[in-house]
This record gives structure tokens, sequence and C-alpha cells, in this order.
């Protein structure tokens, strides 16, 4: 079964130096309905003016992970960690027993547009950490690349100068695949028994198997064992390959 939510059906909302799409509940929007899907618990979707972002908060128990767009992520923690990620780059944090941190648009000019996905970890009380990574764009051109893998396992190798070899790792069973797709061009993917998928697409049209959807369209896909993606123009994509049970352990 593939259950699409269109770009205009993600909750909606703008503070004027954030405008953002949340695809589940999160802060003062809440859906009963609509709380989490499997491990995966926020996906929002933000566009950041320059000059501003979130400032120091608390996580607890948390896999964050964020994927920027455009822009670039000035990222601070109370574990001395600092770094800046541009187009492309991936960003895991493990909230664990509690880090507190910032984010912001590192440019004074430039718009910042980047998704923050939640993930439950499968532990409480984890030692908080970070890490980033960067991808050459043409190693995940026309293939679905893994830049996320759960941890004791290897992602795919970078490519190119200055490459970074394996994937970010988190404590839970997901893997996170970014994508772009030239014209026409197919990917067939297949689902393990137990296992579900969350669809997102950053850019771009694409066809997933019957349905149509465009740019910050998303699809829930459960219950059947593959799909098939095609993109009727250049397209961006991310895949999250998601169990449908977890669990959190002490």
């Amino acid at each position: 079964m593939i259950k699409v939510t269109k770009s205009g059906q993600h909750y909606y909302h703008d503070e004027g130096w954030l405008s953002t799409y949340w695809h589940f509940s999160f802060a003062d929007y809440y859906d009963p309905t609509n709380t989490s899907f499997g491990p995966l618990r926020v996906f929002n979707d933000d566009t950041i003016k320059p000059g501003t972002g979130f400032g120091f908060h608390p996580h607890r128990d948390m896999e964050i992970v964020t994927y920027v767009i455009e822009g670039k992520l000035e990222h601070r923690d109370d574990q001395g960690n600092h770094g800046v990620i541009g187009p492309g780059e991936i960003q895991r944090m493990t909230a664990g027993s509690g880090i507190v941190h910032s984010e912001y648009n590192h440019s004074h000019k430039d718009t910042l547009r980047l998704l923050q996905i939640w993930i439950f970890a499968n532990k409480r009380g984890l030692v908080p950490s970070w890490e980033q990574r960067r991808f050459e764009k043409q190693s995940r051109r026309n293939r679905l690349l893994p830049v996320v893998v759960p941890e004791g396992t290897r992602g795919a190798e970078g490519e190119g100068e200055g490459k970074q070899d394996s994937a970010v790792k988190i404590h839970q069973d997901v893997t996170f695949y970014i994508s772009f797709l030239a014209p026409n061009k197919r990917l067939d993917y297949s689902l393990k028994q137990g296992r579900k998928a969350y669809l997102f697409v950053i850019g771009g049209k694409i066809r997933l198997d019957n349905e149509g959807l465009e740019t910050r369209d998303a699809a829930r896909i459960e219950g059947q064992p593959s799909f098939s993606i095609k993109a009727a123009r250049p397209s961006e994509i991310m895949l999250l390959d998601l169990p449908e049970k977890y669990e959190m352990n002490n």
C-alpha cells in the first residue's frame, strides 16, 4: 500500500525567519493520528533566513539526522563539537543521555533549506555524539546511495577527490538513501519482510509505481514487497527503509 501526502497537506508553520513543513506532530502541532511512522518521529522541511537559526536547546534519546539542500548550516553543542555543512552533506547527532546544541544559517545573505529527521534510538541514555559526512554528487546519481546506516554496518563509499568513505551511523535499524535521478531513469526497490519505507521528493517529479509525486510530496509504503521509482524530470529523492516494529531498551 502506498499512501501519498501532497506538499500542501503537510502542516505548514511560518515564524518569519523560519518557514517549515512538519510531516508529523511537532511543537504546537498535534494530530493523534500522525505522530510517527515506525521509529521515524520527526521529518521537518525547514527554510531559514540568512543570519538566523535555532538557539541552544536540549534533546534526549533521539538520533537526529540533518540533510542540507541549499545554503550552509552551522552546528555547535555543549560537547565541544562545531561544524558547518553544505548541500548534499549529512550530519548525525546522537542526543542520548542529553545534549544541548544550536543550529544557524551560516550565511548572512543566502537562504538555508534543510531536512531534519528524528529517529527513536534503540537504547536510552546513550553517550551523546556527533558526526558529519560528505558524498560527491556523482556517487548518488541514478542510484540509491546509503548515507545513514545502522551502527555496526557499512555504508557506501564516497567517490572523487576529498571523498568521505562510509555513511554516518545511527543507533536504530534504519537506512537513509539519497538519489539524483535523470529523466526516465527507473529504480526498483525491494522491502524485506517486516519493513516499510518513507519516500520524500526533495525536488523534481517522479512516479512511484502508479502514483505521481512532485517537489515536497511524501509517501508511506508498507504491506508490499517492492516498488519502482521513475523520474519524469531531473529529481532528488530521499528514501528511508524502516522496521515495522522497534524497541527502545533501557
